[in-house]
């Protein structure tokens, strides 16, 4: 994990999947650039005006008066500062673990990147110090659990804004041993001071998407690297099992012409194509194939269609003010409007993390099914019971399909959408809310579940090939193949199958099984 020599500029460079992703995992620098922090210093000048007029300027949502249910009670001039810096320490009130490190850094980017947009209102060095945290790798302790997505993700991003202001913990020490320590002494220690929060900046700071958008990219991101691993997976189970390529023609995709399912039938055709294990049975009258075979470009296109509607979502979220209320400047400096309104409401992303889930979901309920001809003497077109050579004295796979069929089970109850649900909060003023967190919780884990059913299938997929020698698969196959036997031997006499399922997982993880199948095939 290493950043790259770029800096990320917010408010110059695209905002995408593969940016957040960069900043997020790989520590990929970033800035403002100028014509950002531009638009930031317009639109503090009008707050700074309201500023001006005191006790006599009129009421303005934030900014002189308090929050939520709360709104209608006016802050004096001298209580303003004040007041943004109770809304960060009351609103701190998350529990539970931690986020991880590379979700955090993905909201401190998202949040810059919504500042940058020039409707918050705050200082250009607040909107610098969330870049600081990010280049110096002073990442604030923020509690999973607290957020119901409607007045955005108040309580993850108030220990977000906690660690700006010098008060809560941060870790520092990423990548490597990480170290928890006082917000006020990792800030030191990174050459930084506490901000001191002025009108609207507290509010500003909390008010938004980050948390769910951040935490939907990241598992996003690698869902739709799923689906090119499972496409990978599957090729190797059909070849395995003696299957036949002839449901992946093209003209049968172009009758139905899902754009997923169009991607996942050409990735077929490149993986079983010049196969000598296909041609060595392609006159044995085989017509058909079980659905777990035959009908992967439909399951596992529909999954890529899916995400990438979520996708498109997610990247609108990026690049949205979501903050409440929005600052409109005028032409002349210090004029413009602040209108309240509900953009900080999660349930655009809500929905579509829901719906990511449940696509994604459909990755390891198929593959688990493909597992299941691999390991079941009766569908496996006569490769031992449960890939073991000594069925009887030895179980060989038999308990790996079980941990598959419990993850796919699991994906069943975690894919039940959140963002059907609500409860009010802040006495009844916020009474519909989005769920967001939970929805992009939720999409995690079914991510992380759907990912080790592939590498599971991948680990029976490789043993029934080993008894299809000395036949081999396509080359990309064999390339794959190849890079697992580097790690797994095959499976002669039981032993314990955690770790070799652990490393198949990493080999998911850390991209070796596609770069070896892409150095001979295009993959999408």
């Amino acid at each position: 994990m290493s950043s790259t020599n770029h800096v990320f500029s917010i408010g110059e460079d695209p905002l995408t999947l593969a940016a957040v992703l960069a900043v997020a995992r790989g520590g990929q620098q970033v800035c403002f650039s100028e014509a950002a922090r531009q638009r930031i210093a317009r639109s503090r000048q009008v707050v700074d005006r309201i500023v001006q007029g005191g006790d006599s300027a009129p009421s303005v949502y934030g900014i002189n008066t308090g929050f939520g249910f709360l709104a209608d009670v006016r802050i004096s001039a001298k209580q303003i500062e004040e007041l943004q810096l109770n809304l960060i320490r009351s609103h701190a009130a998350g529990v539970g673990p931690l986020l991880p490190i590379p979700v955090v850094r993905a909201m401190l980017l998202l949040r810059a990147a919504t500042i940058s947009l020039g409707h918050s209102g705050v200082r250009v060095e607040v909107a610098q110090q969330l870049c600081e945290l990010l280049n110096r790798r002073v990442h604030a302790c923020v509690p999973a659990r607290g957020s119901v997505g409607a007045s955005g993700d108040l309580a993850p991003l108030a220990h977000l804004a906690l660690a700006m202001i010098g008060e809560g913990e941060v870790q520092v020490g990423w990548p490597g041993s990480v170290r928890t320590v006082p917000a006020a002494e990792g800030l030191r220690q990174a050459g930084l001071v506490p901000v001191v929060l002025q009108a609207k900046e507290g509010l500003a700071l909390v008010n938004g998407t980050q948390c769910m958008t951040a935490m939907g990219a990241l598992a996003v991101a690698d869902a739709l690297d799923a689906c090119t691993l499972a496409d990978i997976s599957g090729a190797m189970s059909l070849e395995a099992l003696l299957g036949t390529p002839q449901a992946f023609d093209p003209r049968i995709h172009a009758a139905r012409p899902h754009a997923g399912q169009s991607v996942s039938a050409e990735n077929l055709r490149m993986l079983l194509g010049r196969s000598p294990i296909v041609a060595s049975h392609k006159d044995c009258g085989k017509v058909q194939d079980p659905y777990s075979l035959r009908c992967m470009p439909q399951v596992h296109g529909a999954t890529r269609d899916g995400l990438l509607y979520a996708q498109g979502v997610l990247l609108r979220e990026m690049v949205s003010a979501t903050d409440n209320p929005l600052i409109f400047c005028a032409e002349e400096p210090g004029q413009g409007d602040i209108i309240s309104g509900g953009n900080f409401h999660g349930q655009p992303v809500a929905q579509a993390l829901d719906f990511a889930g449940i696509a994604v979901a459909e990755l390891a309920n198929i593959a688990e099914r493909r597992i299941e001809q691999l390991v079941n003497p009766y569908l496996s077109s006569g490769l031992p019971a449960f890939l073991t050579p000594h069925s009887g004295l030895n179980s060989g796979y038999m308990i790996a399909q079980v941990t598959a069929a419990a993850l796919v089970s699991d994906n069943k109850i975690l894919a039940h959408p959140a963002s059907v649900d609500s409860i009010p909060s802040s006495a009844g003023r916020e009474d519909h809310v989005s769920m967001g967190v939970h929805a992009a919780d939720k999409l995690t884990r079914i991510v992380d579940n759907v990912r080790n059913v592939l590498a599971i299938e991948l680990c029976c997929a490789a043993q029934g090939l080993s008894f299809r020698a000395p036949l081999r698969p396509n080359p990309a196959l064999s390339a794959v193949y190849d890079v697992i036997r580097t790690r797994v031997p095959p499976l002669t006499t039981d032993r314990p199958l955690y770790q070799e399922l652990a490393i198949l997982r990493e080999l998911c993880d850390d991209g070796s099984l596609v770069a070896a199948a892409r150095q001979h095939v295009t993959l999408s």
